[in-house]
Order: structure tokens, then C-alpha cells, then sequence
């Protein structure tokens, strides 16, 4: 017999009270609703707007890297910026993305067969027809997430620390990270999960990871925060890759630093300590990027800086009939 369990009397568990952020519509009805959490902050920390539950836990995903390249880089990693971008990356596969992470092992007397990502296709859509026609197969460099371990496994070599289990939780490698990312993020590490790609994977919040992002985008020279956001800021086809948003909202947006992660997920932070943080309750990447464009607005970028950047509109017989947009979510 199938029994429906509550979540509600476990916190950690708990549906996060999302609010409707996105609509597609068609033919002047609304066809998908997508919900979600936002949230922005002042340089102070104070909340500029908010909406749904930026409260509730979630795993931050792939936009933890900029926090797992800060603490690697007060550690001891140094690479040279291009690379340093391609350890905060996921990146779409490109031949430049997987000799980059080559590059790193390399420079640390490593190879591939160090690494212990999973093994996969490129993520990029062309840059995977084109490995895919090439003769290739799932690798551990084509990976999206190449570039963040091999900088694991070369901040591992720099400080003597074993490259095997360089994946576990009580890896010195990790314990470093995790006290990286609470002082970052404000928060308490109290549950813990796995990545995709393997990586140890903390529970915080929306607001939490904003201030993180406020952090690094703010941080003074000289620091590893400021290392890392330059890097990011400087190689933006090394965070993620060429038609990708990331890159290009980073390359238009004067001093934004940007990272998206998988399950619906971007962050942003700029140069004056503003910082931005979403989650699409689905998981929907389509969502993400209108929403963000919205609140970049919400926060003052010019709209200059963002014209361009929005979704294609909804096709009907290869002619507009709808759009995917935000909705107003601060009522």
C-alpha cells in the first residue's frame, strides 16, 4: 500500500514556500507557470526585495565553485587567471575547456587518471555533437566540473596532502572548503550531501549564498576573494562557454559576477557589494534567466546593459505567438 508522508514536521525537509516568478504564454493565454525564491542584497547585507522562501535550505550546486576557488586559493592554489576561471567553471566541454584542465594537472605533475569526477560527454550542445563526431566518449575532462578537480587534486599536491580521497568530507582538501563556505555564507554546515560530480555538497540558504557573492564581487585587492572574482570577470568563456548566459551577461554587465548551477539555480554579485541569488523551484534552467534579467533590473542595472539578453519568444508555426518572462514577484 503506498502511504503519503508529511514533510512538514521536518524543517530540513520541509516544500520552501515558492511563489510564482515565470510565466510562458501562448496565443494570450498562460501556458506554464514556474515557481521560485529570490533574493537581493545590499552591499550591507540588508534586503533590498525578496520573494517566496529564501530561508529554506537548498544544495547550491554548481554555483558553489567561485566559493570552493576562493578557499583553494587560500590554500596556496595559484594558476594563471584564465585557469583560476576554469576552476570556478561548469564549462561546456570546448577542446580550449578540456586542455585547460589538462593544464592544471600537468602543472602539478598530475593527468587525467588523477581525476575522480564522474565521467561524461561535454555539456555544451555543440561543443558535444562536435566531440561526439570526433570519436569521443564520456571522459572525465569533457566533464563539466574538470576544471574545479583538477584544482582540487593540484591544491592537494601544494600542500602535501594525499590526492586520494581527495573527494571525502574528511579530506583536508575538504575540511578547508567547508569552513570556507560557512564563514562565506554566514552559516552553519549542518547537512551534508554529494554533488553530481562528487564533490562534498552543503545545505544553505538563498540568503546565505547571496552574501557570499556580495563578498567575493566586493572584496579587496590582494584578497582570494578578489583573485577569484577577477579571474571570473577577465575569462568569462572559461566559466561556462560560448552561447551560454553566464558568460554573456558577464561579459555585457559591467563588473557582474556570475554563476549559475544546476536545479534552477543563479547567483550574482557586484562590484559595490549587491548581490542576487535565485532558485527555480522545478529545477527549469529556462526560468532562470529571465527572472535574473528581471531582478537586475529590480536592482538598477541599466537596461542598456541587459538588452539582448532575454529568451527567444515562444514559436508558433516558426512565428511568435507567446513569451517566457518574469512575473512581478515583490507584491
Amino acid at each position: 500500500m503506498f502511504v503519503l508522508q508529511s514533510l512538514a514536521a521536518d524543517p530540513a525537509t520541509a516544500r520552501p514556500a515558492h511563489v510564482p516568478v515565470a510565466e510562458q504564454t501562448r496565443g494570450g493565454l498562460v501556458e506554464s507557470v514556474h515557481y521560485g525564491s529570490v533574493i537581493a542584497l545590499a552591499p550591507d547585507g540588508g534586503t533590498l526585495f525578496s520573494a517566496g522562501d529564501p530561508l529554506a535550505l537548498f544544495y547550491p550546486r554548481s554555483s558553489l565553485k567561485p566559493l570552493q576557488a576562493v578557499a583553494m586559493v587560500r590554500a596556496g592554489l595559484r594558476l594563471p587567471p584564465e585557469l583560476l576561471a576554469l576552476s570556478a567553471a561548469s564549462h561546456s566541454g570546448s577542446p580550449m575547456h578540456q586542455q585547460g584542465a589538462e593544464r592544471i594537472l600537468g602543472l602539478h605533475g598530475l593527468d587525467e587518471e588523477s581525476l575522480a569526477n564522474t565521467a561524461d560527454l561535454p555539456y555544451g550542445r555543440a561543443e558535444g555533437e562536435d566531440w561526439l563526431r570526433r570519436g569521443g566518449t564520456a571522459g572525465r575532462l569533457a566533464q563539466n566540473c574538470s576544471g574545479k578537480h583538477a584544482a582540487m587534486l593540484a591544491t592537494c599536491v601544494i600542500n602535501g596532502w594525499p590526492a586520494s580521497g581527495y573527494l571525502e568530507p574528511s579530506h583536508p582538501l575538504q575540511q578547508v572548503i567547508a569552513g570556507v563556505v560557512g564563514e562565506l555564507t554566514g552559516e552553519d554546515l549542518d547537512t551534508i550531501s554529494t554533488d553530481g560530480c562528487g564533490t562534498p555538497l552543503f545545505a544553505v540558504t538563498l540568503r546565505g549564498m547571496a552574501r557570499a557573492f556580495g563578498l567575493i564581487a566586493s572584496a579587496a585587492p590582494g584578497t582570494a576573494e578578489a583573485t577569484v572574482a577577477a579571474a571570473m570577470r577577465t575569462h568569462p568563456e572559461q566559466v561556462a562557454g560560448e552561447g551560454r548566459d553566464v558568460t554573456a551577461l558577464m561579459r555585457q554587465v559591467p563588473g557582474l559576477l556570475a554563476k549559475d548551477g544546476f536545479e534552477g539555480l543563479q547567483l550574482a554579485g557586484l562590484p559595490d557589494g549587491r548581490s542576487l541569488a535565485i532558485k527555480i523551484a522545478d529545477g527549469s534552467d529556462r526560468a532562470r534567466l529571465p527572472v535574473t534579467l528581471y531582478a537586475l533590473a529590480l536592482m538598477g542595472l541599466d537596461s542598456n546593459s541587459l538588452a539582448g539578453l532575454e529568451p527567444q519568444p515562444v514559436l508558433g508555426g516558426g512565428r511568435p505567438v507567446g513569451a517566457l518572462h518574469a512575473v512581478d514577484f515583490t507584491r
